[in-house]
């Protein structure tokens, strides 16, 4: 029977509707505790929070624990990075500002074992510490990790088709936040909007599945119809921030309404 760890790939290909979240605090502790909320996978984001070598390691290592899918948002899309992330175990990666078919063959040669490609290590958490054969680590690793290509700059809008036709390429994923910086514009905005829409289409259009962050559950409609199919919704600092909100607006909602002794 395979393990979730396995099968997140076919999913992503399937076009199933998966949900995650990112994690922004380097914690083992954090993505344990999420592991009780039956995420189909938790994203690490090592782009824009305070994540070294040896704070993925541990996320990752108490993510696999539980059979919790991962992928970590590298900081950058160098086969160092790369390489690093897929050998700590995560189940793929997600890497930003990809703007061109080229980069994105790049990443994916970077991502996978072969002549010029990623480094090999039978000692390492993806390859059980030595404990599978380099044939069935290189053949669990080429058919299971996931790679996501994130688009968020003007210049790869007319790209993103030919970005998510490019063979190893198993979703794309917008970036809307920096794609609104980018244009100087709201992130809701029409023009905006309309850009995020076109990269949806062109993955659709190439059959690859595409991605999106909102922290707004009134979109999830909207995107699902357009052909989104995999959604990072918030992130464990705003999970706490709107759950602690909530608690205090409910205790004085109810302190309020109590006599006074």
């Amino acid at each position: 029977m395979n393990t979730r760890l396995e099968t997140l790939r076919s999913r992503l290909k399937s076009r199933a509707p998966l949900i995650g979240t990112f994690v922004k605090t380097p914690s083992p502790i954090v993505c344990e505790v999420l592991t009780h909320c039956d995420f189909d996978v938790i994203c690490l984001d090592a782009e824009h929070a305070p994540f070294g070598r040896v704070d993925i390691d541990g996320c990752v290592a108490a993510l696999r624990a539980a059979q919790q899918p991962s992928l970590v948002r590298v900081s950058s899309g160098t086969a160092t990075h790369i390489r690093e992330a897929l050998d700590c175990g995560a189940t793929g990666i997600l890497v930003p500002h990809v703007s061109s078919p080229q980069q994105a063959k790049e990443l994916v040669l970077a991502a996978r074992f072969g002549s010029g490609g990623r480094g090999y290590s039978g000692s390492t958490r993806a390859a059980g510490f030595g404990d599978k054969s380099m044939g069935q680590h290189v053949a669990d690793s080429n058919s299971q990790t996931v790679i996501v290509a994130q688009i968020e700059d003007v210049s790869a809008l007319k790209l993103a088709g030919d970005i998510a036709a490019v063979d190893g390429i198993d979703a794309i994923f917008i970036g809307r936040a920096d794609l609104a910086v980018a244009m100087g514009k709201d992130p809701t905005s029409p023009e905006v909007m309309e850009a995020t829409a076109s990269i949806c289409a062109a993955g659709s259009a190439v059959g690859t599945a595409v991605g999106i962050f909102t922290s707004s559950l009134e979109e999830i409609a909207r995107w699902r119809t357009a052909g989104v199919s995999l959604f990072l919704l918030g992130s464990d600092q705003s999970l706490m921030v709107s759950a602690g909100r909530a608690l205090v607006h409910s205790f004085h909602g109810r302190t309020a309404k109590a006599r006074n002794p």
